[in-house]
């Protein structure tokens, strides 16, 4: 699932900084990488979509799979596609732990997680497309609690401004809720989901 290419490189590729560490890089580079990354290419209709499809993808770390399951159960339901289907990506038990403050990067919370470390309700998930449900908590197993990335935590080392409003977080406590389903607006993420609509819908 972890993209091989080295973040820096993706996150120039993608026109985005995916981690904090890349966003000197970016800044230094931001243009594609390669030797016509700084030559200005057309590009279609097609591969405009394409990479906005990719940056929505990269920035929850998932797969293609992952990223199609998204799309459509969020055709099927109600409101605006490309709105409802964030709305999904931010839900995942990965995307929540990071929001919370819990992990550093999407990447560490894949990993956190699959390593078994979050209960929900009670109960161990080692799935980092778990979708939660408003009213769910989300908190580390207690067994966990003092390994280092834990501790570090809950000094709120990861977090980057207030907590997010759809999420009830005791940082400290390293335990978060999900209060309601994320709105598109509250949701950082760096996507014209429009045409990622568009794409999927061709």
């Amino acid at each position: 699932m972890n993209n091989s290419r080295p973040k820096a490189k993706l996150s120039r590729a993608l026109g985005i900084p995916l981690t904090q560490k890349t966003v000197k890089y970016f800044e230094k580079r931001p243009f594609p990488p390669g030797v016509h990354g700084r030559s200005r290419r057309k590009t279609s209709d097609y591969q405009v979509r394409l990479l906005e499809k990719q940056r929505l993808r990269h920035q929850y770390n998932i797969s293609e799979a992952q990223m199609r399951r998204a799309y459509d159960d969020a055709h099927r339901g109600e409101g605006k596609t490309g709105e409802t289907m964030v709305s999904l990506l931010e839900r995942r038990l990965d995307a929540v732990v990071v929001r919370a403050g819990l992990a550093r990067t999407i990447y560490q919370a894949r990993q956190l997680v699959v390593h078994g470390h979050f209960m929900v309700d009670g109960r161990k998930v080692d799935r980092p497309s778990f979708r939660l449900k408003p009213g769910q908590v989300v908190e580390v197993r207690e067994r966990s609690r003092e390994k280092p990335p834990f501790q570090i935590a809950a000094t709120g080392a990861h977090l980057d401004g207030p907590s997010a409003p759809y999420l009830s977080t005791a940082v400290e406590e390293l335990r978060t809720t999900l209060l309601r389903n994320p709105e598109r607006k509250e949701i950082p993420v760096l996507c014209d989901e429009q045409l990622v609509v568009e794409f999927y819908a061709r």
